[in-house]
């Protein structure tokens, strides 16, 4: 190599490095996704200090008993948690038992090609926009028509099953059965969808291979595609659950916002985003510090929720 050839290199690696946009660009993508990063999580930490500072006379007075206590009395100055953060959980899991197999049957059915393109595109469209519609809509669906329709099979099965505890209580018109159902059906486009793009997202060469081995559509799906899309599934599911815990119009119209725990179905209850929307524009010191309180264990329950669906899905992830 000649001396001016090995210039002219230096020259030309002299001037890439004074300026690159490409590389430039790659800088400014990389701080600016940094920052949002770091603002998300600032943000985060703002909420969580605000709802713990507020709650502080709370948490001093009531401790960790708080959790367990099921009195709520303003005048008393006397609050607890517990009825709440059960009418919580419970509904949730209702809304999930009966959400999951429908939502994952349905996505299995719009992802399959069990009709034709002209109409499973629109019934797609229709399951995501399910998702968009406010949640006080869901709530005064549920009292006027979901309601009333169900409520005379809920009668039937007290009079069959009432010796159940679970059925133990004659159902009114505003109960935890109807809420979780009513919540079961705003967490289904979120399962639908996620679990739908997941199994579309299956390499077709898996499908193709399962049916070139001799596999049934039933085998190929139960055995091949579900698997593969176990983890978007998976977090779905989670998203949902985390959906479900959260939702506070819906729930304060239908639960009956009952401070007790009933074991039976069929009786009003409370939910802690319920218990906050209905107490909330009244409350005043040591209540409003309470209602905080319920505010950040909600904010915990949730945390945990999404921390667990990471773990999962990534498990399940390595597994595939």
């Amino acid at each position: 190599m000649t001396s001016q050839t090995i210039a002219k290199s230096e020259t030309l690696i002299e001037s890439s490095q004074k300026f690159n946009p490409v590389r430039l660009v790659d800088q400014i993508f990389y701080w600016l996704t940094v920052a949002t990063a770091l603002g998300v999580g600032f943000i985060l930490l703002w909420i969580a200090w605000s709802l713990l500072s507020i709650a502080f006379p709370a948490i001093v007075k009531f401790n960790i008993g708080f959790l367990f206590s099921t009195s709520w009395n303003p005048v008393n100055d006397a609050f607890g948690a517990l009825p709440q953060i059960a009418g919580t959980i419970i509904s949730a899991i209702i809304a999930l038992l009966f959400a999951v197999p429908l939502g994952v049957g349905v996505a299995v059915f719009l992802s399959e090609n069990f009709l034709p393109t002209k109409v499973q595109t629109p019934l797609g469209l229709l399951v995501e926009l399910l998702a968009a519609v406010p949640s006080v809509v869901y709530g005064m669906w549920g009292i006027f028509v979901f309601v009333p329709f169900i409520l005379p099979f809920l009668q039937g099965i007290h009079r069959v099953f009432g010796w159940i505890p679970l059925f133990s209580t004659p159902p009114s018109t505003r109960q935890m059965f109807t809420t979780a159902m009513v919540l079961a059906i705003m967490i289904l486009p979120t399962i639908i969808a996620i679990s739908r793009d997941s199994l579309l997202s299956v390499a077709p060469e898996l499908r193709q291979g399962a049916y070139g081995l001799g596999a049934t559509r039933w085998e190929t799906l139960t055995r091949v595609l579900v698997p593969s899309a176990l983890s978007g599934i998976i977090g779905s599911v989670m998203l949902a659950l985390g959906r479900a815990l959260g939702e506070t119009m819906a729930a304060a119209m239908l639960i009956g916002n009952a401070n007790r725990i009933n074991i039976s179905l069929f009786a009003p209850a409370s939910t802690i985003s319920a218990m906050i929307a209905n107490q909330f524009g009244e409350a005043s010191g040591l209540q409003k510090s309470a209602l905080f309180y319920q505010a950040l264990i909600l904010m915990v329950m949730t945390l945990i929720v999404n921390m667990l669906a990471e773990v999962i899905v990534n498990r399940f992830q390595q597994v595939e």
